[in-house]
């Protein structure tokens, strides 16, 4: 099973996606955690490039294509193989934020978008997806907080205009809209327990079992 979480800066999701890798470890099932853009030596070095607040001249076609890149190295090298072997892959992220972020938020062709994420994933789609949705304001307001409280970098993603982050919300809840088989969405706007708690008990029952705490 191949389960991801997305959302807007500060909702939340990294946190959320270690828990639940955690409890689903501690419920004996084979679990690997991982995350976009990185995962894999290759793939950490394009995230440098694109989070470096040094880059501020990045034209958004070469974003999408250094993500795409990023994440044509870690389905084949390792969410591929795992999913094969029998875990569960829990990813902090994977191609809906593109579609979020570069199509909603840059405003760059979708269908395009679609062809280049195709193309580097080979089809690979997950079968859950949790979006935390949150405020962009309350999200933002975490994420500065951390920083200042020197919990967390800001990197070149997390300094976008608010009108920007507005597109990216709207875009992943036109998504979920979209594909609600798929997509299960969380109220990111309350404590971490209470959230992980939701995630839990939907995960369970789209697996067909009881949720355990």
């Amino acid at each position: 099973m191949f389960i991801t979480l997305e959302g807007i800066e500060g909702c939340g999701k990294t946190v959320q996606a270690r828990l639940l890798a955690d409890h689903l470890c501690e419920q004996g099932l084979p679990v690997l955690l991982t995350r976009e853009p990185g995962g894999t030596e290759i793939g950490d070095q394009i995230r440098q490039v694109l989070h470096d607040t040094a880059n501020t001249a990045m034209l958004p076609s070469a974003e999408i294509l250094l993500y795409s890149a990023a994440r044509a190295q870690i389905v084949g090298q390792v969410i591929r193989p795992a999913l094969a072997a029998g875990q569960i892959v829990v990813s902090d992220r994977y191609a809906d934020s593109t579609l979020a972020y570069q199509g909603y938020g840059r405003c760059l062709d979708l269908a395009d978008l679609r062809y280049i994420t195709q193309f580097a994933t080979g089809g690979l789609r997950p079968d859950v997806t949790f979006l935390i949705d949150l405020d962009v304001a309350v999200g933002l307001g975490r994420k500065h907080a951390a920083f200042r409280a020197q919990r967390d970098e800001l990197n070149r993603m997390d300094r976008q205009s608010l009108e920007f982050y507005e597109r990216v919300r709207s875009g992943y809840l036109a998504m979920s809209r979209a594909e609600p088989d798929r997509w299960l969405m969380v109220d990111g706007d309350r404590g971490i327990e209470t959230i992980q708690a939701d995630i839990r008990r939907l995960l369970a029952a789209r697996m067909g079992g009881p949720a355990r705490s």
